[in-house]
């Protein structure tokens, strides 16, 4: 991390952790990249189990080198600018972040309710950067999470499974009528699907989507030739019909039903 940003996390820690509702302060690893990096932005998970000061004294006391201000409508995120580096402030309620970890590991009938949302918030849970820590909370958050069994994996596993096979059909008939925006929209969504059925099966969380194509190919269970397979997909080759990739997108989609 570039000494200007360890400057700033270091400073909006010591404002957040004087808040007494404020439990837990973790960095999202967006910020590990450089300032330059277009992916780039400091983001800070803050875990609050109290009120928290409202979105005009927080603004106050972040310093008067904020521009851009502005707060989502349920004090949920605060986003603004200190020089050229964009800060995201994203609050986030223990009790609804425990009720969300309840239903993985022990309330998986209401495993409906978090199917379509995925599993990103519990990869920044168990992955971000401790910053600060009232009590254990974060620790015996992560500690569940860890250990949430094998049938929260394959229902969402299921789930996800069945939306993949639905965007592969949706890549068969625009393949078919030769419609190449409904074939363009059909394709990010059946590979956004087939690298959160692989995180299923190899029982990891899903990351950003920055990193779901290097952790998605780093995995340890794949199916044969994967990696060959999806880089032909891939591939903008104008040469390459739409017929072409949805033939690999079908045997894309075999190899993972068969793991």
């Amino acid at each position: 991390m570039k000494y200007k940003t360890r400057v700033l996390v270091e400073r909006f820690t010591g404002i957040l952790s004087q808040w007494q509702g404020v439990e837990c302060v973790t960095l999202n690893e967006a910020a590990l990249a450089d300032v330059l990096d277009p992916y780039f932005a400091l983001i800070l998970d803050v875990f609050f189990s109290a009120p928290i000061p409202g979105k005009d004294e927080r603004c106050q006391v972040y310093g008067g080198d904020v521009v851009a201000f502005e707060s989502s409508g349920q004090n949920e995120k605060d986003r603004f600018l200190i020089g050229d580096i964009p800060v995201r402030l994203e609050y986030k309620f223990t009790g609804k972040v425990e009720e969300l970890v309840s239903i993985a590991d022990t309330k998986l009938d209401s495993l409906w309710m978090i199917k379509d949302s995925g599993t990103y918030g519990f990869y920044r849970l168990m992955n971000g950067e401790i910053l600060f820590s009232r009590s254990r909370w974060i620790q015996d958050i992560r500690k569940r999470l860890g250990n949430i069994g094998d049938t929260f994996w394959l229902e969402m596993r299921g789930a996800v499974q069945s939306k993949m096979e639905h965007f592969l059909s949706d890549l068969g008939a625009a393949a078919f009528q030769g419609d190449e925006f409904h074939y363009l929209l059909a394709s990010a969504g059946f590979i956004k699907t087939v690298c959160l059925a692989l995180f299923c099966i190899n029982r990891r969380f899903e990351p950003s989507h920055r990193a779901y194509y290097k952790q998605t190919l780093e995995l340890p269970l794949l199916p044969d030739s994967f990696s060959a397979k999806l880089e032909n997909f891939l591939n903008n080759d104008p040469g390459t019909s739409m017929e072409r990739r949805f033939s690999l997108a079908t045997l894309i989609a075999r190899g993972i039903v068969a793991l």
